[in-house]
């Protein structure tokens, strides 16, 4: 007899029961830590056990093997609930070939060593949900099968207790080709909500190029905007958001977005993301520039980093879900189907091995960010915000639009201000909150003249393009290097209660901010353009969707409103998610497509001396552009100083 298991990417795996056989189980072992070259491994074994009442003896078979770190899952593995004799099950094959070494102990401490050698090869899909072990289990549209090949054992008879089992030790080849249903380039609010969404239908890559909590989401300070409070309303938060963006956003987005805002917010919160609450038991909500109402929801001024925690650990525990980090996208893989273009994945550098790695899939999800670092003075992180994702987007053929409407945040903290001197140059500025002008903190120059009302009726609550421009016009003007905040009136209480983040950088450098103003200074910070989206993240290239700051939506229009960028990625992320199980259920992807593109080459052979100096001249080149964008792109712009940007020699 024999037993066929289907798997998601169309995988099979094969058990060939001999006369007096009976399946038995199925254990996914615990997991054990291991030291190996200084990194801190975790491994996890299935088997199958299959009963010959002849002999009275038990064959195991392992199922699965897969190997990650702490932080990251590294084998691209499907995985599969299905349920035998009323116990939840979960599976995985891992995709390459190789000999599996492992240790098995049982609850009497006798342990056996074992090796079996798993292989795969490319198949189509077959999706089947509730699937139970028997003899009269089939698969759908398999050309060719996963084979598992067994390695029979004597063991003591077997309980139905799955810890009292433990893995020694393990491991698997990788494989330069993963499969996924779902393929997520970038790890912030965006993606991370995404993927836990779209994993309850199938296997999904979540690819990063650092570690899995660097990422623009976790820098955020303020908060996220959402009507939640009764005096506020949609129509209200709508009005604010236009005005913010110059009358130039997309009605129908803002109207979208700022409806569904609060029960995406709701839902965060469900998931385990703990906001600030009043004595009264409620959110406590900030104001912020241009907004009208108390309306932000926030986690002192650490927001991004409470609901990145969050997202992450229900990644972390959702057996769906494969981090891949210090995997740096490449290039989309696209093909033209008439007047079509299809995505089917990416290509992905590993970042500590220098291998190429290509992810197979049938949906492909951009939430890779913006690209702040094209200007010297930025409030993103280096290793993030480099517009990688706008530009193999481009490159894919996808739609660009509106990148010339750049945020710049007015109140960064300035070096040369601190009674302490960074001993470095700053990678990244360091952000002053939004929430600290929502707050009541007051600008002032140099002379101690407040000033932002000569520019703005709302003054400090003005919206951010507003106070950056009035800050830089200040600073031409007085031949200064930075102006002033001043949020020292306020209690120190609430200050330290806020703003804990903020108070504790500028004390390192000998500022507090209790007692003296904080010296700041405009920095790029957010791109209001970026690929072209519809109203559920969808672009002109099929099977390609996008979220959050490297998505263009239309919310923003010419200037983002203060907090509304959390709640877009919220929004657009949730909206995208239908239309891509859609097309993943309707799509067959196959396997053999790897074929289609050239695999791109790491150029090992050049040594490091010449390795070296292509780094040194990126570097050069990456600084001139930043000091060309700083000086004729800026916060400031004119006809002149565009044409003579653009007539610069590259």
């Amino acid at each position: 007899m024999v037993v066929k298991v289907p798997r998601n990417g169309g995988q099979v795996a094969n058990f060939n029961l001999s006369s007096g056989e009976s399946f038995f189980n199925v254990w996914s072992v615990s997991c054990e830590s291991d030291q190996r070259k200084g990194a801190f491994f975790h491994y996890r074994i299935l088997f199958a056990f299959v009963h010959n009442s002849n002999s009275n003896s038990t064959c195991g078979m392992v199922v699965d093997a897969f190997q990650f770190p702490s932080k990251a899952f590294y084998y691209a593995s499907s995985q599969l609930q299905w349920s035998t004799n009323g116990i939840e099950m979960a599976t995985c094959i891992p995709a390459g070939s190789g000999a599996l070494h492992y240790r098995v102990t049982n609850y009497k401490g006798h342990s056996w060593r074992r090796s079996a050698w798993v292989s795969d090869v490319p198949v189509e899909r077959s999706l089947r949900k509730g699937l139970s072990w028997g003899q009269g289990s089939r698969s759908k549209a398999v050309s060719k099968v996963l084979q598992i090949h067994r390695c029979g054992f004597s063991a003591p008879p077997l309980h139905k207790n799955r810890k009292l089992f433990k893995v020694i030790s393990s491991y698997k080849k990788d494989s330069p080709t993963k499969y996924f249903d779902f393929a997520v380039v970038g790890s912030g609010i965006a993606g991370l909500r995404y993927a836990l969404e779209v994993a309850k239908y199938g296997s999904v890559a979540v690819i990063t190029k650092a570690e899995s909590h660097e990422c623009n989401t976790n820098y955020a300070q303020g908060g996220v905007s959402a009507v939640l409070c009764p005096s506020d309303s949609v129509e209200s938060h709508i009005k604010d958001t236009i005005v913010a963006g110059a009358y130039l956003c997309d009605e129908e987005s803002v109207r979208v977005v700022c409806t569904e805002g609060p029960e995406r917010v709701r839902e965060l919160i469900a998931m385990g993301a703990s906001f600030d609450h009043g004595e009264d038991g409620n959110l406590h909500l900030m104001r912020e520039g241009g907004h009208s109402h108390h309306r932000i929801v926030h986690a002192a001024d650490m927001t991004g980093k409470e609901i990145e925690r969050a997202l992450l650990k229900a990644v972390i525990n959702n057996p769906n879900i494969f981090v891949f980090e210090h995997h740096f996208a490449i290039d989309l893989l696209t093909f033209q189907d008439g007047s079509d273009i299809i995505c089917l994945g990416v290509d992905t550098l590993n970042t500590n091995t220098l291998e190429v790695i290509r992810f197979l899939s049938k949906v492909t999800l951009l939430a890779s960010g913006g690209a702040g670092h094209i200007y010297p003075k930025t409030t993103n992180p280096l290793v993030v915000a480099t517009g990688d994702g706008i530009a193999m987007a481009h490159r894919a053929q996808a739609v660009i639009s509106n990148m010339e409407f750049v945020q710049f945040h007015p109140t960064a903290l300035a070096d040369e201000g601190l009674p302490i001197k960074p001993t470095k140059p700053r990678e990244n500025a360091f952000l002053i909150s939004e929430a600290v002008r929502g707050d009541g903190a007051i600008l002032y120059n140099l002379g101690m003249e407040r000033f932002m009302p000569l520019y703005d009726e709302r003054a400090e609550l003005a919206p951010r393009d507003v106070v950056a421009r009035s800050i830089d016009d200040q600073l031409k003007k007085r031949d200064e290097k930075y102006v002033l905040l001043d949020i020292s009136h306020k209690p120190k209480e609430e200050i330290l209660s806020h703003f804990p983040n903020i108070a504790s950088t500028c004390l390192q450098y000998g500022l507090d901010i209790t007692h003296r103003p904080i010296p700041v200074v405009p920095a790029a910070h957010y791109m209001c353009g970026g690929v072209q989206a519809g109203l559920q993240g969808e672009t002109n290239v099929h099977g390609l969707f996008v979220a959050g700051e490297v998505a263009c939506t239309g919310l923003h229009g010419a200037n983002r409103l203060a907090s509304n960028s959390l709640l877009e990625a919220l929004v657009f992320a949730r909206r995208a998610v239908q239309p891509s199980i859609d097309r993943m259920k309707s799509s067959s992807l196959d396997l053999t497509a790897s074929n289609l593109w050239p695999r791109p080459v790491v150029p090992l052979l050049l040594g490091s001396n010449v390795t070296d100096k292509i780094m040194s001249m990126t570097k050069e080149l990456r600084t001139e552009l930043q000091s060309i964008m700083w000086d004729y792109v800026g916060i400031v712009r004119s006809t002149m100083r565009l044409e003579t940007c653009r007539a610069k020699n590259w």
